[in-house]
């Protein structure tokens, strides 16, 4: 793992080759093997990986295909904190509403393609939802 990608380059879209898991407190079976490798919050942990790296990592400790975890998130739209270590799910209004994990990566600045991705980098988060509902976000990455 690497434990030397700096976040907010990656919040700034500047890490299109990074992945930000966050795993929240209850998802974690063993938090202390992650202690080096991430940033403790409240509630969870942040692991700021190498994309490809990420993906195995992210399966191996959650069970879940992340390319999966995209495809059933995409239909439905939630709201993502800028930090992407939070999370709104759209069926919010009880108490078993909070992010089990967070899948993000940054996409580059594409003007070519148009909409958000002509105004700079996009980043793209997938949440699984303690209550079982799946859905996403995208944004412009804020350049620092």
């Amino acid at each position: 793992m690497t434990d030397d990608i700096d976040r907010g380059a990656f919040l700034a879209g500047r890490r299109p080759d990074a992945v930000q898991i966050y795993l929240d407190e209850e998802t974690l079976s063993n938090p202390d093997a992650l202690t080096a490798h991430g940033e403790f919050i409240s509630g969870g942990i942040v692991l700021l990986l190498d994309g490809e790296q990420a993906r195995g990592i992210f399966q191996e400790a959650t069970g879940i295909d992340p390319m999966a975890l995209a495809q059933d998130a995409m239909g439905t739209e939630g709201a993502v904190a800028r930090d992407g270590a939070d999370a709104t799910c759209p069926a919010a209004g009880a108490e078993s509403h909070h992010p089990r994990l967070i899948f993000a990566f940054a996409e580059e600045q594409n003007e070519s393609v148009g909409g958000l991705y002509a105004e700079g980098p996009v980043i793209h988060a997938y949440v699984a939802c303690a209550c079982g509902e799946r859905y996403s976000d995208r944004w412009v990455a804020e350049q620092a």
